[in-house]
């Protein structure tokens, strides 16, 4: 990737639907950063009179192609339905705009890889928005175990879900979204890779589609990543578990970390044969800081610091997860 030296950075967001309100959550953390949010891009003109009012004289399109023709717009924020991260981002990137990608970054290793391609091509930035790499619980943990309390990192235990039907939106479309690992397991696989540093030899993949036949995501899935050494670390994402489990359950060689829900970290080390724990005080979470290395990068030349090619490897681990499940046997990602 190129270093830029840009003098100021001119942002638009395309998709400003009323979920989370993340259209304006990206702006304003864009303005944070020394940026300047220019305009807003949404099908529903509606949404534009909300950006208009959240962000005073920006420009608003509700045709994206008049948009990435806007020659005062050098960066895109794409927070778009997953499948169609990737056309846009194609087609921003041959406009010579640099790219934002919300996760997940696709919904495909081919798509990831044309994505990459055109920014190579144009010489433009692409990264994706992997924010909860910045959240207070997580930095914590990846400290605890950078530190050594807990020794080397052998086994990593995951989960997000309940019992409860899909919502009624695209997420629940497979088709659209992907499938169910592409929403919390894309986060979940990104902090993994962090935690454990190393590459990965094979993927296991287990989807299952049992009792929610009104919506087309899979009701339970569950991946478990090989990683080259021996350390394995496991992801469920489910619509189906009656009885739910930690949050985090991570066992190193001298304890382990434990998060029950979402608010307390659990440390057990060993101290001369006796089992020691404590509670963890949590970092504060600062998810500002993604956008500000943006900045860092793209005007003073700064190394980015979630780039394009992480998120490919994160979509190529569920890719082979899914081939795993049709196969019933290990798969090594494309992207190891």
């Amino acid at each position: 990737m190129a270093a830029f030296e840009m003098s100021t950075v001119r942002a638009a967001v395309v998709g400003y639907g009323g979920a989370f309100g993340m259209g304006k959550y990206h702006g304003e953390m864009i303005n944070a950063a020394g940026m300047q949010t220019v305009a807003a891009c949404d099908v529903d003109p509606a949404r534009m009179e909300v950006a208009s009012n959240d962000f005073p004289g920006i420009r608003t399109y509700t045709d994206v192609d008049r948009l990435l023709e806007d020659p005062e717009v050098d960066l895109v924020v794409l927070i778009l339905p997953h499948n169609m991260h990737a056309s846009v981002a194609v087609k921003a990137a041959n406009k010579g705009k640099h790219v934002i990608v919300e996760k997940p970054m696709c919904i495909s290793v081919a798509e990831a890889d044309a994505m990459i391609g055109a920014a190579e091509a144009n010489n433009v930035m692409l990264s994706i928005f992997h924010n909860r790499r910045f959240d207070g619980d997580f930095m914590t943990i990846r400290e605890l175990i950078e530190k050594g309390v807990v020794g080397d990192v052998f086994h990593i235990e995951a989960m997000m879900g309940g019992l409860h039907p899909f919502g009624n939106w695209w997420r629940s479309d497979k088709k659209i979204s992907g499938g169910a690992m592409f929403d919390w397991g894309a986060h979940i696989i990104d902090w993994i890779l962090h935690l454990v540093p190393k590459h990965v030899v094979g993927v296991d993949g287990y989807f299952q589609k049992l009792r929610w036949f009104d919506h087309t995501n899979e009701d339970h899935t569950e991946l478990t990543i090989r990683f080259e050494g021996g350390a394995n670390a496991s992801v469920e994402i489910s619509n189906l578990a009656a009885a739910s489990k930690d949050r985090w359950r991570i066992l190193g060689t001298k304890g382990a970390i434990v998060m029950h829900s979402w608010d307390k970290i659990e440390v057990s080390v060993d101290h001369d044969g006796y089992i020691a724990k404590f509670e963890a005080p949590m970092m504060k979470t600062n998810q500002q800081a993604y956008y500000n290395n943006i900045a860092a990068h793209l005007m003073k030349g700064e190394d980015l610091g979630v780039k394009a090619e992480e998120g490919r490897r994160i979509i190529s681990i569920i890719e082979a997860a899914e081939r795993s499940s049709v196969a019933q046997q290990t798969v090594k990602p494309a992207y190891s």
